[in-house]
């Protein structure tokens, strides 16, 4: 039989996408933004973390919190480096540090968010319940550490399934076998409801309260304690609402069986690439949200830094009086500065 008269029609195969372009924006976009979060991390969380060691500020229930925090968000901000290295080529480290890897960016993200969870819970007893809160002191502090080694046991706990299933596949470490892997779905959408939603949930009603208390309060710092919520609220939002959408998004399109647009997935790759960024600034920005902007907090880190000759007595009384200036009598654990 004579094959040369035969033709096949390939019009009907879809064509593999050509994802070149998103590997070169991972190329400098990864590395960029990962090094600089990376670097601002480990610095402003290590500054939180020495301070609350070397000045024994481990005394109440919010204390306790900020240092598991700067804890669990200095131990992220040491992961990016490899998260950069396996955006930007093929991931050479074996697979028990994937492992690793991946564990350490679950736990340390489930954990962050639990341990937000507690601050806000915290912050509502200490303010909106302050009687009954006071009378509870003693067993405060000996309660945020037990609880928060509940946190860090219930963080490794969810975190199961990405250290059983990441492996390296095709030069890169995930937990997912493909794109349309059924497992990435579960794991999305319990990564979205146990680090975003519930969170927001008790984050929000926690504030809620917050604000009514001290908008009843006579107080004429009033506005500056509802200032610093708003802040609180807005930058867990900014960070983790565009990344939990879009993730959201994706996790959609996986369970429809994907798209045959390549336009359209390439886009939403980069999506997710820019969302993700956004999202993983949250472990150096958390020190200045939770951290810096407290009075006594920002008192002993000016110590601190002018005992290890990082500062001047010159600066140091400056920016010390200015501190003291700005919130002049504000010094308790209950105090509309919203700080600990």
């Amino acid at each position: 039989m004579d094959y040369s008269s035969f033709s096949f029609d390939y019009s009907g195969i879809p064509l593999p996408c050509d994802k070149e372009n998103n590997h070169h924006f991972r190329l400098w976009f990864m590395s960029t933004f990962y090094s600089i979060i990376s670097l601002t991390g480990l610095a402003g969380n290590l500054l939180v973390i020495l301070t609350f060691i070397y000045f024994n500020r481990l005394k109440t229930m919010t204390d306790v919190y900020l240092l598991n925090l700067s804890f669990a968000d200095f131990l992220f901000a040491s992961s990016l480096p490899f998260w950069a290295a396996n955006s930007m080529a093929n991931w050479m480290l074996g697979v028990a540090l994937c492992k690793i890897m991946h564990t350490v960016y679950k736990v340390t993200s489930y954990s962050s968010m639990f341990l937000l969870c507690l601050i806000s819970v915290d912050r509502y007893f200490a303010i909106a319940k302050a009687v009954s809160a006071h009378r509870r002191r003693s067993q405060a502090v000996f309660f945020s550490k037990v609880s928060s080694a509940i946190v860090w046991a219930l963080a490794l706990i969810v975190s199961i399934p990405d250290m059983k299933y990441t492996t390296v596949i095709k030069g890169t470490c995930t937990p997912f076998s493909s794109a349309s892997d059924p497992l990435r779905i579960s794991i999305q959408i319990s990564q979205i409801v146990i680090a975003f939603s519930l969170p927001l949930l008790v984050m929000s009603c926690c504030y809620v309260k917050i604000i009514q208390t001290l908008c009843q309060a006579r107080n004429f710092e009033r506005n500056k304690a509802i200032k610093v919520i708003l802040v609180v609220v807005v930058v867990f939002v900014v960070c983790q609402l565009p990344y939990n959408v879009a993730l959201f998004w994706s996790t959609l399109v996986v369970a429809n069986g994907g798209t045959a647009d390549c336009t359209y997935e390439n886009n939403l790759v980069y999506t997710i690439d820019v969302t993700q960024c956004v999202a993983f600034l949250r472990c150096c920005l958390n020190p200045f949200v939770y951290a810096f902007i407290g009075v006594k907090f920002r008192h002993d880190l000016l110590r601190l830094l002018k005992k290890s000759g990082c500062l001047s007595q010159k600066m140091f009384s400056k920016l010390n009086s200015r501190s003291t200036r700005s919130s002049a009598a504000l010094d308790t654990d209950t105090t509309t500065t919203f700080s600990p």
